[in-house]
């Protein structure tokens, strides 16, 4: 083999190995969706130690322990009514049931059914991201608390 042909291929396997590796914002998207399922399941154990109605005003209230910078905590029953809202207090006992995403995505619908379905799992979206203005996607974990109708969510933007 040639010294050229040695190098095109030294560099055709370094390019492998370089397309291989997970990205930064593969790396960030992985560790935000982690910090949402962690998020999820310690409200389930708050839950479970409180009450649900201690609970949930702790879910709400920005000091309560369960609100982290773009990460918070939400609930909502089968029906689509807010139980409990950690970034917008003011639509606790609002119904989100016929609420659409920018492409007309009924999302909580989306929700309940991957909730009531599977017990829990990830949902894609589009939604405004407070922090760039812009429509971005965004996928929330949700997970039915055994025992219950309801679901715990924590959603994170895609886009890192």
């Amino acid at each position: 083999m040639k010294r050229s042909e040695k190098v095109l291929s030294a560099f055709i396997a370094v390019l492998f190995v370089v397309a291989a590796m997970p990205t930064p914002a593969a790396d960030s998207v992985e560790a935000s969706k982690k910090k949402a399922v962690a998020l999820v399941d310690q409200g389930i154990s708050h839950i479970k130690k409180v009450g649900k109605d201690q609970a949930f005003k702790d879910f709400t209230v920005k000091n309560g322990g369960f609100t982290d910078g773009e990460y918070y905590l939400f609930i909502v029953d089968p029906k689509g009514l807010t139980l409990a809202h950690g970034g917008n207090a003011a639509l606790v006992g609002q119904s989100m049931f016929e609420l659409k995403d920018a492409d007309g995505k009924l999302f909580i619908q989306e929700f309940i059914r991957m909730s009531r379905e599977k017990g829990a799992g990830w949902v894609d979206y589009k939604w405004s991201n407070p922090t760039t203005k812009k429509v971005e996607p965004k996928s929330t974990y949700v997970k039915r608390m055994d025992g219950s109708e309801y679901f715990l969510g924590c959603g994170i933007y895609l886009e890192k």
